[in-house]
């Protein structure tokens, strides 16, 4: 019987919530970056494509990862609930030598309706916390929240029911992640599922753009978009209790941080990091290097 421990000394592998529309025919850099993150050359990958309406999408990646050189491509094939619940071993053995995981776009729900609850969706969680990357694009990415935005509509207002929620797979279980943000204009229902519960940090991310998160809760930014993150955890007021349906929702004490490419986001200590080797970046580590060395002076009973 597999364990639910997780093995000592390993960590969770990265986690990529794509935008969506990312760049498959010129330079491909998210794509690759995450068959690199999966091992290159060595890269054992499994591709989920139940969001998608097209039974051949599930392919076109396994081509273009196979492209890229990974070693091992294999595609899941799980349509249906029925399909999750009634997976073989030989699904459990491809999935305990997988070093990626990579969900399409689609429909969240078809996702999170097909694998949520089952021993199948558990294998991946325990999976990625033994150090599988786990890449969601589209309906892939929101499906990683354990808070998912299911549906809703565009605008840039909060506003009463202007979102719906459902639980996702709970990969980011401290986020809740939208897609196609800029194009579609969500930041009015992100805002919104904050409203219903200010604790998840809202993280909004364009199309062609990751936020990748590592193991220590660093989200970075790669692509040629913005991620958007809105920290509500400060909120001081919300009528989002009394407002009626379509009205727009009173928000006082938000955070918002906008982040392009190479910009990071501490999401344990909820503060935007300007990119590595950059100005800002060695500033603030000549900061905290000195508030270390007064930290430890104290201790020491150095300073006067």
């Amino acid at each position: 019987m597999e364990s639910n421990s997780q093995p000592a000394g390993r960590r969770p592998g990265l986690i990529m919530a794509i935008g969506g529309a990312e760049d498959k025919v010129r330079e491909r850099l998210i794509l690759r970056r995450f068959v690199a993150a999966s091992g290159g050359a060595d890269a054992n990958l499994l591709v989920l494509a139940t969001a998608s309406e097209f039974p051949e999408t599930g392919e076109r990646y396994s081509e273009l990862f196979y492209g890229m050189d990974a070693e091992t491509v294999e595609v899941l094939r799980v349509r249906t609930r029925e399909d999750a619940l009634g997976a073989g071993p030989e699904v459990y053995d491809a999935i305990a030598s997988a070093t990626g995981f990579f969900m399409t776009g689609g429909s969240q729900l078809r996702i999170s309706s097909a694998l949520g609850g089952t021993p199948l969706a558990a294998a991946l969680l325990r999976r990625h916390a033994a150090g599988m990357v786990v890449a969601g694009t589209s309906a892939g990415a929101a499906v990683l929240s354990r808070h998912m935005i299911s549906m809703g509509e565009s605008g840039g207002t909060p506003r009463r029911r202007l979102v719906q929620m459902a639980q996702g797979l709970g990969f980011t279980p401290d986020l809740i992640v939208d897609q196609h943000f800029r194009r579609r204009d969500r930041m009015g229902r992100l805002i919104t599922a904050l409203s219903y519960n200010p604790e998840p940090l809202g993280v909004g991310v364009d199309e062609d753009t990751a936020a990748m998160i590592d193991a220590d809760g660093v989200l970075t930014v790669l692509g040629s978009g913005a991620v958007t993150v809105v920290d509500a955890s400060g909120l001081r007021f919300t009528d989002s209790h009394a407002v009626h349906r379509g009205q727009p929702v009173a928000m006082l004490g938000l955070k918002v941080d906008f982040l392009t490419s190479g910009c990071r986001y501490d999401t344990k200590a909820r503060a935007g990091l300007a990119p590595e080797g950059s100005a800002a970046d060695a500033d603030l580590s000549r900061q905290t290097a000195v508030a270390q060395e007064n930290e430890l002076a104290l201790k020491t009973g150095s300073v006067e």
